[in-house]
C-alpha cells in the first residue's frame, strides 16, 4: 500500500521503521513542528522526523490540519491510506482523503482508556493488563471500528516509563498484522461496545499531585502511572518533590498520625496513608538529582509527624 504516516513522540518511531522495511511504500511522513530547547533555542525535530530524516523520507511539519494546501500537497501523493501513531486529531476532511481512510494505533485494549493518556490511566486504576488497537478513523476521537488488538501483561513493577516502552516495541509488528489484515479479501473492522468505555483524559501537572488519603497500593499505582512523566508530585518543607518509586509498606500502619505524615524508621522513609503506609524509593527534591529515601531521610532528617503535601507558607495580599 501507498502510505502517508503521521505521528510525533518516540513512541511512533519503531513502527515508522517497520512500515520502511516492509512491502509497503511510505509516501511521506507528517509530524509537529519544531520546538526550541536549550538556552540557545536551538530548533530540535520531533522524535518521528529525526527517524524520518535517517529514513530520506518527505517530511511536513504543518502549523494547521486545515490548510486547503496541505490538503492539496497530501492529495497528490495519491495514498492509499493515513496511518496515525501518537498525532493530533485529524479533521475529516483529512482523514477521508486517502482510497482506503485512514488507521490510528492506540496504547490501550479500546474502548477501555479512550483518550490522550492511555498508559498513564491503565496504570493508576491498577490495571493487570494493557494492549495496542488499532482502529478506523472517524468524527469521534478513539471510537472507530477495531481492526486488531493485542494484549500484554502489566507487570508489579510496571511504571509509565517501561509500560510506554514495552508497547512501543510491540507496535512495528502490531501495524504490519493489522495492515495485512486491511488487505484480506473480505474483511470486516468490528464496532466497538460503547458501554465499556472509559476515559482517558490528558493529565497536567495539577493532575499530578498526590493524595495520601487513599490506601498505600492506590497510591503506589498513582506513582507508577505518573513515572517519570510527568512525575507524581508532593511537597515537604514547602519544596516540591517527584516521587519517582514507593512500596506499599506491608503490615505498616499508624492510625494516630495523619496521611501524609512521616513514620519514624531508622533506615526506610515511610509515609502514612490511608489505613496503610507506603516507603518512598526514589524521589526528586526541587532543584535535585534522583535520590533514594535514605539519602533524603539523612540530608534533611525528617521527624515524624511532619507532612507530605502541606504548604506552611503564609499567603500575603
Amino acid at each position: 500500500m501507498r502510505i502517508i504516516y503521521m505521528g510525533t513522540p518516540a513512541f511512533a518511531c519503531k513502527p515508522l521503521l517497520a512500515l520502511h522495511e516492509s512491502d509497503h511504500e511510505v509516501l511521506a511522513v507528517v509530524s509537529g513542528m519544531p520546538k526550541r530547547r536549550g538556552r540557545r533555542g536551538s530548533e530540535c525535530p520531533t522524535d518521528v522526523c529525526a527517524a524520518a530524516y535517517d529514513l530520506n523520507l518527505p517530511v511536513i511539519t504543518p502549523k494547521t490540519l486545515k490548510s486547503k494546501r496541505l490538503h492539496k500537497q497530501l492529495a497528490e501523493y495519491e495514498p492509499d491510506l493515513f496511518v496515525v501513531i501518537a498525532f493530533r486529531i485529524l479533521p475529516e476532511s483529512l482523514f477521508t482523503l486517502p482510497r482506503l481512510g485512514s488507521l490510528n494505533v492506540h496504547a490501550s485494549l479500546l474502548p477501555k482508556y479512550r483518550g490522550a493518556a492511555p498508559i498513564n490511566w491503565a496504570l493508576i486504576n491498577g490495571e493487570k493488563e494493557t494492549g495496542l488497537t488499532s482502529f478506523r478513523l472517524n468524527t469521534d476521537v478513539d471510537t472507530g471500528k477495531i481492526i486488531h488488538q493485542v494484549k500484554t501483561n502489566i507487570d508489579p513493577e510496571d511504571n509509565f516509563d517501561s509500560l510506554y516502552a514495552k508497547l512501543s516495541d510491540m507496535s512495528g509488528k502490531f501495524l504490519l498484522e493489522t495492515l495485512d489484515r486491511l488487505e484480506q479479501p473480505g474483511f470486516v473492522p468490528q464496532d466497538q461496545d460503547d458501554s465499556m468505555a472509559t476515559p482517558a483524559p490528558k493529565l497536567t501537572p495539577f493532575d499530578a499531585f498526590i493524595d495520601f488519603g487513599f490506601p498505600a497500593e492506590r497510591v503506589k499505582d498513582f506513582v507508577r502511572g505518573m513515572s517519570t512523566r510527568p512525575g507524581a508530585r508532593t511537597t515537604f518543607r514547602d519544596r516540591q518533590i517527584k516521587i519517582h518509586r514507593c512500596n506499599v509498606a506491608v503490615d505498616l500502619n499508624r492510625d494516630d498520625l495523619r496521611p501524609g505524615s512521616v513514620i519514624a524508621d531508622r533506615k526506610r522513609l515511610l509515609v502514612q496513608c490511608a489505613n496503610s503506609a507506603i516507603e518512598i524509593t526514589e524521589l526528586v527534591p526541587e532543584g535535585k538529582k534522583p535520590m533514594d529515601g535514605c539519602s533524603f531521610k539523612n540530608g534533611l532528617r525528617p521527624e515524624e509527624g511532619e507532612l507530605f503535601g502541606e504548604v506552611r507558607k503564609e499567603v500575603r495580599n
